[in-house]
């Protein structure tokens, strides 16, 4: 009886080596192909949005500039229709919004 369990617990653990090499050989196989692949294809370059308090502050205080520098080129627009007006004003007010942040959201530094 107690060869008849050694041989069964042999043959248990041959299967569980064997297993255990077909799955090391696979993740050698895929660790291969993901370097190579890793080698061909050039991977993006990922920017990192910065996160917390400070940066949303920031993201809101750009989006409220952004909105209010649309809207003056709507109303120019619809004020006085001239294409060359409209133009005069969106230059200036491109000169005008770096004025414009750091006087409101007091960003001299």
């Amino acid at each position: 009886m107690s060869k008849e369990r050694a041989r069964r617990r042999a043959e248990r653990e041959a299967e569980r080596a064997r297993a255990i090499r077909l799955n090391e050989a696979r993740q050698a196989r895929a660790a291969r192909r993901r370097a190579l692949l890793g080698r061909l294809v050039p991977r993006p370059v990922r920017i990192a949005r910065q996160s917390g308090l400070l940066a949303r502050r920031r993201r809101g205080q750009n989006a409220v500039v952004g909105l209010l520098f649309v809207l003056v080129q709507v109303v120019a627009w619809l004020v006085w229709g001239a294409p060359l007006l409209s133009l005069a004003v969106f230059v200036f007010s491109l000169l005008l919004a770096p004025v414009v942040m750091t006087l409101a959201f007091d960003r001299r530094t």
